[in-house]
């Protein structure tokens, strides 16, 4: 073995302790010192004496976090402290009787309380053995769950090293994405194609079980502990105790909780975090009631499920019981199958529903969701109705649990190919490349605004082009004279080069038996359509990028790669290494366009593209004669909420007019955020972050050059 110079192990050691130090700042104390590049330089300045000197590298180092080698599958943990459920209330009475029990097991007329918020995420346990990180655990049935170690330690939320001298210190808590994360994620992943997560608490669960903790880590996954397990050398008399402590140690805890002094105090800070629900930055599911004396925990005990010291009080929302009468599965322009509840047609909050997503067989299966059931429907904020729960005393007999691959026949239903289950994304997809759905999910958003923007496209069309169409066609046999036959024509468009070998007549076609007149408008429409097409063969080349549907690339990212690369043909002969080095890229990001430029099928559909004079190498000058010395020449700008003005498109266009780079969340290497009404969880980071932030006012001023 080489001996390792002194002056190497000293740095090694100062950047281990600075980089936690740093961890520290930004995810305990909201008080980050250093900016995102600076974190990065750091750990890649470890990560490169780690790999000159292996024996520098020890179980606790910051450069764990970037992830190891995929996994087999997850061992299972048997827990030493069993990770109980808790019992759930949903209005003041039932917590008002909550404490009539609590009183009279005690035998005492008033108790001491902790109050804290729920964490909507996916609960686990972390061992640490002398300090350092030992083992993270799911909690799985309670009693057993699985190891998901490599994993927990990309979280760089979670210490990798605490400051204790306890032999074995066990926490307990909730790993989540943040609002705003889940936000960025599922934006990325619908404008690169694939099938947004249905919630954060989904996507959590199918982050932390992934078995490659690469991908993992380039998950923006946090976490928040709130209790402690087993423990040897160290002990606490209350839950408050435990919290002030955990903070100590350098983990992340609630924002927000409280001591309270009996039932009363409870239901009144219950009110208050509530109404202080958008200050968190994580989703919550209501609100978590335990008393502070941990000696009376073990006082009070546990049923067979949950303990009787604590209890789950939900918020109300509105909601309606309506009867799930079928469940029909749509199919993605990626092949993701989704579940989706056909209902009663009920009422809910002004408007009639007969549809509500179920998310995926997964989330159906933890709910026990079954056709024929009573179901609770809500919006709680979201667009889409969702099922919530099953009313279980009204299940009719003969309800079976539901399983898709059965519900499907194994067949997708759009095109009748195989399906496979994707343990990465918790769905079912459709094997079949050519299936009807997914060529018209494709073309679809190669078309759209933010893609390759072809006016005049609608599902429509796009259906009309991608499916075989009977037509009408006059004949003369000769002998009884003219009559007509049905034709069959075939798929006019199979991937998105097909279009631009597109001709109006060929449009035309595809809309038989109409009138001359309608169909004169039919062929003025359609040779619009095809000049709106043969347009785009001019497009920038991030759109071209983005429309084709590459995993992972979005429109940000395309920008990106496009002005880096400066053309697709670059982009395409990059190899890993040299795409993971472009700005913002990474290594997910580069896995993912080698292997869809590796996919003959894609590079087949490129090359049909070039030969029909589809531009490969027009970048945009985003900065190009914006002022060097302007306001927001080089910063990297978030625009949120609602402007009067601009739409928050045309906003970030001005900017990037101005050289400016424009994300899409707040983080530490974010210069400025311009908001405006209802801007959320990224005003509250940006304040928390202590960055600048512009009202509409102040930045049209800005716009304009002038001091608001």
């Amino acid at each position: 073995m080489s001996q390792i110079p002194a002056e190497a192990r000293q740095r090694a050691e100062f950047l281990r302790a600075e980089l936690e130090r740093h961890n520290r700042l930004y995810y305990v104390e909201a008080r980050p010192e250093i900016s995102d590049r600076e974190f990065d330089r750091l750990l890649r300045e470890l990560q490169d004496l780690e790999a000159a000197h292996p024996e520098l590298a020890t179980p606790d180092s910051p450069t764990q976090r970037v992830g190891g080698a995929p996994l087999a599958g997850f061992s299972p943990v048997k827990h030493a402290v069993p990770m109980m459920s808790l019992d759930n209330t949903y209005s003041v009475e039932e917590m008002r009787e909550f404490d009539t029990r609590i009183r009279k097991a005690l035998g005492v007329e008033s108790v001491d309380y902790v109050l804290e918020p729920k964490v909507d995420g996916v609960s686990i346990s972390l061992r640490y053995e002398n300090g350092v990180l030992a083992l993270a655990a799911t909690r799985g049935d309670g009693k057993t769950g699985d190891d998901v170690t490599a994993n927990a330690k990309t979280i760089r939320s979670i210490p990798l090293r605490i400051p204790t001298a306890a032999p074995v210190f066990e926490v307990r808590g909730e790993v989540y994405l943040g609002k705003a994360a889940f936000a960025q994620l599922n934006g990325e992943r619908e404008r690169a194609g694939e099938e947004p997560f249905a919630n954060p608490r989904n996507a959590t669960a199918g982050s932390l079980k992934q078995l490659d903790p690469k991908v993992v880590a380039g998950r923006p996954l946090a976490a928040v502990l709130y209790a402690a397990g087993e423990l040897v050398g160290a002990e606490f008399a209350t839950q408050a105790d435990v919290l002030r402590e955990l903070k100590k140690l350098g983990f992340p805890t609630a924002q927000l909780w409280w001591e309270c002094k009996g039932i009363d105090d409870v239901i009144a800070r219950a009110e208050e975090l509530q109404r202080r629900e958008n200050e968190l930055e994580y989703e919550m599911d209501g609100a978590v009631v335990k008393v502070n004396r941990l000696a009376l925990w073990r006082q009070l005990g546990a049923t067979a499920k949950a303990p009787r010291f604590a209890m789950a009080y939900k918020y109300s929302h509105e909601q309606a019981q309506t009867v799930l009468k079928a469940i029909t599965l749509q199919v993605g322009r990626t092949g993701v199958l989704t579940p989706v509840a056909e209902l009663e047609p009920v009422e809910l909050a002004g408007s009639t529903i007969a549809r509500a997503t179920l998310h995926n067989e997964d989330e159906i299966q933890r709910k026990d969701i079954r056709v024929g059931d009573a179901v609770l429907i809500e919006k709680a904020g979201e667009v889409i109705p969702a099922v919530v729960a099953v009313v279980s005393e009204k299940r009719p007999p003969g309800a079976v649990p539901f399983d898709l691959f059965a519900h499907a026949g194994g067949k997708c239903p759009a095109c009748g190919g195989g399906i496979v289950r994707d343990p990465e994304a918790a769905a079912w997809r459709c094997e079949n490349l050519a299936c009807p759905a997914q060529i018209r999910g494709r073309i679809e958003h190669f078309v759209s605004r933010k893609a390759m923007d072809v006016e005049g496209f609608g599902e429509a069309i796009v259906a009309a082009l991608t499916a075989e169409t009977k037509v009408a066609v006059a004949t003369d046999d000769g002998l009884f004279g003219a009559k007509t036959e049905e034709k069959i024509l075939p798929p006019l468009v199979r991937d998105v080069a097909d279009l631009y070998a597109l001709a109006p007549a060929d449009v035309e076609a595809r809309r038989p038996n109409r009138a001359a007149d309608a169909k004169k408008a039919e062929m003025k429409l359609a040779t619009k359509l095809c000049a709106a097409i043969a347009a785009s063969k001019d497009n920038e080349l991030w759109r071209l990028l983005h429309g084709l549907g590459i995993p992972n690339v979005g429109e940000g990212l395309a920008r990106t790669l496009a002005q880096e690369l400066g053309s697709l043909d670059a982009v395409m002969a990059a190899d890993e290494e040299a795409l993971a080095k472009v700005r913002d890229v990474g290594e997910i990001v580069a896995r993912s366009v080698r292997e869809f430029f590796a996919n003959e099928r894609n590079r087949a559909v490129v090359e049909k593209l070039r030969r029909a004079g589809v531009r490969f190498d027009r970048v945009e000058k985003v900065a190009a004669g914006a002022d060097r010395d302007g306001y927001f020449f080089g910063k990297r700008v978030v625009v949120t909420g609602t402007l009067e003005r601009f739409t928050r498109e045309q906003a970030q266009d001005e900017l990037r007019q101005r050289g400016a780079t424009v994300a899409g969340t707040v983080g530490k290497t974010t210069n400025v955020v311009v908001a405006g009404a209802d801007a959320g969880s990224k005003l509250e980071k940006a304040k928390a972050l202590g960055i600048p932030v512009l009202a509409e006012a102040e930045f049209l001023a800005k716009l304009q050059g002038v001091s608001p």
